[in-house]
């Protein structure tokens, strides 16, 4: 009787993860990885969750990210297992309290247990560039869905900030060389942000095009976006 007890009792465990997650969204593509299915999930609205960060630097560093983005350690992304891509993410550090937003272009890590992968600044900024590893808790900054961001028309976001002077300063830089350049505000719990955008295009096409350009011209968390 004891063994069946203590039989049932590891199962239980087993179904159970070892991070948390809040609000999973609805189902997207699969794909595999080293024989094990990876189901995304098309929107990120309130989404959280607590587990491992570690980060990943020069090995990959110049290599295609899985959205088709070239990896930039000294950028301000992640990868993510199953969350839509351009996803904004806060990621907190609970063994020191450090903070950071990233955005998701990459899928991984592919190691359990682990959560996120941060690029070599992103891991630098909340401490783990040196730990290797850290528990963190990561929650999504804004709502986003993979259906509005299909549907367009689009912009491309240069910058996000929770200081309107800063968001100031990169718009009143970009107007010297692109037209059109403007700020969205979006208030998220009681946080405002400034969102520093350019330009306005009819195909997703269109908009990575410039994309590329304003990456190449020293701007490398450019990223295109659906008109909200």
């Amino acid at each position: 009787m004891k063994t069946k007890l203590f039989l049932i009792f590891t199962i239980l465990i087993l179904l159970f993860p070892s991070c948390s997650s809040k609000k999973a969204g609805k189902k997207g593509q699969s794909y595999y990885v080293f024989g094990k299915k990876y189901t995304t999930i098309t929107e990120s609205e309130n989404f959280s969750q607590k587990g491992t960060a570690s980060w990943y630097g020069k090995k990959f560093h110049g290599r295609k990210t899985a959205n088709g983005e070239i990896y930039n350690m000294y950028s301000m992304t992640c990868a993510h297992k199953t969350l839509p891509f351009n996803t904004k993410l806060r990621v907190k550090n609970l063994s020191n309290g450090k903070t950071t937003i990233v955005r998701v272009n990459d899928r991984g890590p592919f190691v359990r247990k682990r959560i996120i992968d941060l690029s070599y600044t992103a891991g630098k900024k909340i401490g783990i560039d040196i730990t290797g590893t850290a528990k963190v808790k990561i929650t999504a900054v804004d709502g986003f869905s993979q259906k509005d961001y299909l549907a367009g028309p689009f912009t491309i976001q240069v910058g996000a900030f929770t200081q309107r002077e800063n968001a100031l300063r990169l718009r009143n830089r970009l107007r010297s060389s692109y037209p059109d350049v403007f700020i969205k505000e979006f208030e998220k719990g009681g946080t405002t942000y400034y969102r520093v955008r350019a330009g306005s295009f009819s195909s997703l096409d269109q908009a990575r095009k410039n994309e590329k350009k304003l990456m190449s011209n020293g701007y490398p968390n450019a990223f295109s976006i659906a008109i909200d």
